[in-house]
This record gives structure tokens, C-alpha cells and sequence, in this order.
């Protein structure tokens, strides 16, 4: 009996965790399904983390020495006195707090007036855009995380021998357009019930039944749960894991330890209630597991802040200042929990546009062009604020209301791609993109 790679590969991830989830069986299947070359091997990691909604990355990273700011925004402009300053012009939202040591310490850098050329002002859009890598354009169906692990050398190198299912990974939701393609990615919606399909859900109304399913159900049935799975996967083995077999299993002894639902954080780290500080709680997990990961996904959404950004006429309080909030702890709480691993860790923010540099009459911003994004961990050149500042002057602005954009979203995802992933060719990565090297901010 075999497993047909049908049942691991959907659409261009793997989605085993969609619906009727076993906890009991998550662990067991996260140490069977990863391959054992990876595990052990010091591996350089890149995760993002999408901020859906259009980030106001004025109030971010706010530009507290341009007076234009304050003209623009009486009323939700976070206060030059409240601003945490970086460096006598820029300062963080004094809910990014956790973030300041980071920052201070050289390991954290901020790209202003950043994102993506596209004229639109459509959120869904904007994102395909940005997570395609391909802005203006919807002829690419793939997404640039995904081709970024394809032209990873290790993956190449390994092409004949098998690479990890886990070397590409979406945490907290379904598979995102950034993982779309062959990389065979990984959507989990949570590590803890992270196992296979509850066979009964096979038979729920409306749901058409497979050979996959029968076969699940067969497995179930053998006795105890979890020894007719594993009876199951040890036979299928062969096809899903490429021949790697006895010793495949020999070295993912290394993974006995991977419990999601008991998983303490390192170092008092102490990661913000809510989706994304339990993504990212996960990556965490993943990559100090060992199991292969090169490029991991997280997002959190609710930046569309038309109305109401503040709270009772207090700029540092509100709607985004919560949204900031569990940002900054949950990057802050990944930073600690991986300790030295961040050496070999990369974190990516963005968002896929910012908002408007006047306030609207709601007492909120409305969709702009640039905004602002981070960069932290190993090798990235902190303790600064990248990218040409453009002004807030009213003849400075993108079409007379928003920040103008100075960087390409491209020439940061491509310079950290090719400087800590490896990624060889930047025209494979980004099709039609002609901005080359020269237009790196010097990150890493």
C-alpha cells in the first residue's frame, strides 16, 4: 500500500492540518515526516512576516524631525516627546518598546519611504504584487518565497537526495501567494493539531471521499491510532521520502523532543496572546528543531486604519498602537527565544503599502504608496534607518498625499535572499525586475 504524494502535495503546499486534526498524532508525524540530512545542520533561515491592511509606516517608524508630519497630522501624530528616537529624526511608536534594545544592540534596522511601485491602491492587489515579487504584473502564479527556496544552492545541491517538507513553511493559516509554486510548502494552520485528517471528516456531507481517505480511515482502524499511522507511513515511506528510509528515521531521533502543545520558550521569552505571537512561537519551534527550514511565513492583519487610529485624542494609544503592540513583542519574544540561532535568522516585515501622510476627518489615514518595513537578526547591519528620505513637503509627495517610494520592496527581499539565503540569480527572482545589486541598501 502507498501513499500517493497527492495526499502532501495541494496546490503547491502541503495541507494536512485543514480540517479535523488529531493533536494526539502531531508530534509523532512532525518527527516522520522530516527528513533526516537537515536535521543537526546549522541552516540560514528568512522569516516573513506580512502586516495585512496597509501599515501606517509614519507612525512606525515615525519622522519626528519633519515638521511636515505635525502640519499633516494635528491630531494622531505621535508626539515628539513620546517617540522612542533612533537617531534624532526617526524614532519607533512607543508601543515597538520591546524592539528598542534590538535596535540599539545593532540587530535591528528599519527601510523607509520602502514598498511597491504599483500605483494601486487595492489591498488584494497590493498583496498579490508584493508576495508574487512581480508588481504591475499578475502573469506570475508562483510567489517569490517559494522561488527563493527552489534557487536556494543547498536545495540544489540536494535535488537527487531529497530536501526537507519543511524547508518552506506558512504558520497560522492556509497557504499565503508568497508560497505558491513547486517549493512544496507547508500550511499549517497550528503546529498542535499539525497530523492528518480525522477519517470521520471524510464522511461529513459534502465532502468527496478518496482513495486517500479510505486509505486514512484503514489506518485508523488498525488497532491503535497512532500504530496504524505509523504502520501506514512506514510504508509509503519509499515514495514520500524519496529512499532515504532507515536512516532517515535513525537521525530524526533528534526530534523526539518537538511537543508543540508543551513547547516552553527559551530565555523567559514571553510571546503576545493572539495569531501571530503563536506563529512565530511555532517557527520558533520549527527552526530549533532542526528540521530543514528556509524560508518560514506568518501574518497579522487589521492595519486598515481609516478610522479611529487613535484612542481618546492620545496618538500613542488606539488601534494601532495595539497592532504595534503585539508586533514588537512578538518579534521581541522570537529574538530572545532563538538566542544564537539568530545568527543564522533573518526577519522580514512589510506591509503592502502605507497610508495617507494628512489624516482624514475620522481620525485615521486612508491607502498611501510607501511605508516602512524591519529587517533583524544574523548579519543584518542594525542600528539604523535605511533608504532615501524623500519629505513630507506637499511637492514631495506621491501624487500630492503620500509618502514617495525611494526603495523597491524588491531591492531588500532580493538583497536578503541573495546575501543570506544565497539565491544566485536576482532575475530568477524577480522576472522582469531591473534594478540589479546597485539598488541593495547594504542590510547584510
Amino acid at each position: 500500500m502507498n501513499v500517493s504524494r497527492r495526499l502532501f502535495l495541494k496546490n503547491g503546499g502541503v495541507a494536512l492540518a485543514s480540517v479535523g486534526l488529531v493533536p494526539a498524532l502531531g508530534p509523532s508525524f512532525l518527527q516522520r515526516a522530516a527528513l533526516a540530512q537537515t536535521a543537526g545542520k546549522k541552516k540560514k533561515t528568512l522569516v516573513c512576516v506580512f502586516m495585512r491592511g496597509a501599515a501606517d509606516g509614519l507612525s512606525v517608524v515615525v519622522p519626528h524631525g519633519e515638521a511636515e508630519l505635525y502640519r499633516a497630522r494635528p491630531n494622531i501624530a505621535i508626539p515628539r516627546n513620546q517617540v522612542i528616537d533612533l537617531d534624532g529624526f526617526f524614532g519607533l511608536h512607543p508601543a515597538l518598546e520591546p524592539l528598542a534594545k534590538i535596535y540599539k544592540d545593532g540587530h535591528l534596522a528599519a527601510v523607509h519611504a520602502c514598498g511597491s511601485p504599483s500605483s494601486t491602491r487595492s489591498h488584494f492587489d497590493a498583496m498579490d504584487y508584493m508576495e508574487s515579487g512581480t508588481p504591475g504584473s499578475k502573469a506570475v502564479q508562483d510567489g517569490w518565497l517559494a522561488r527563493a527556496a527552489l534557487l536556494c544552492p543547498e536545495d540544489r545541491a540536494k535535488a537527487k537526495s531529497g530536501k526537507s517538507p519543511f524547508r518552506a513553511v506558512a504558520l497560522g493559516g492556509g497557504l499565503p501567494t508568497a508560497l505558491k509554486g513547486d517549493a512544496g510548502a507547508l500550511a499549517i494552520p497550528d503546529l498542535r493539531t499539525f497530523g492528518i485528517n480525522d477519517p470521520a471528516a471524510s464522511r461529513r456531507p459534502g465532502r468527496r471521499t478518496d482513495t486517500n481517505d479510505t486509505m486514512m480511515a484503514g489506518a485508523f482502524a488498525a488497532g491503535s491510532t497512532a500504530g496504524g499511522f505509523e504502520a501506514l507511513y512506514d510504508q509509503a515511506v519509499g515514495d514520500v521520502l524519496h529512499g532515504t528510509g532507515k536512516e532517515s528515521f535513525e537521525a530524526l531521533k533528534m526530534l523526539q523532543g518537538i511537543n508543540p502543545a508543551r513547547y516552553t520558550p527559551a530565555s523567559g521569552a514571553n510571546y503576545p496572546t493572539g495569531k501571530l505571537g503563536e506563529s512565530l512561537k511555532q517557527i520558533a519551534q520549527l527552526i530549533k528543531a532542526d528540521v530543514g527550514v528556509e524560508v518560514a511565513f506568518a501574518d497579522i492583519g487589521g492595519w486598515d486604519t481609516h478610522a479611529n487610529q487613535i484612542q481618546n485624542g492620545a496618538p500613542a494609544q488606539g488601534n494601532l498602537a495595539n497592532k504595534l503592540r503585539e508586533v514588537g513583542q512578538a518579534l521581541a519574544a522570537l529574538y530572545t527565544d532563538l538566542g544564537d540561532k539568530m545568527d543564522d535568522v533573518v526577519v522580514l516585515t512589510m506591509s503592502e503599502f502605507g497610508r495617507t501622510v494628512k489624516q482624514n476627518g475620522t481620525g485615521g489615514t486612508d491607502h498611501g504608496h510607501a511605508t516602512c518595513f524591519f529587517a533583524l537578526g544574523g548579519g543584518i547591519k542594525g542600528g539604523k534607518v535605511y533608504g532615501d528620505w524623500p519629505g513630507l513637503a506637499p511637492e514631495k509627495l506621491y501624487e500630492n498625499r503620500d509618502l514617495a517610494l525611494t526603495t523597491d520592496f524588491r531591492a531588500v527581499f532580493g538583497e536578503v535572499a541573495m546575501k543570506h539565503l544565497g539565491v544566485p540569480r536576482l532575475e530568477k527572482l524577480f522576472p522582469g525586475y531591473d534594478g540589479g545589486t546597485k539598488s541593495f541598501r547594504g542590510l547584510l
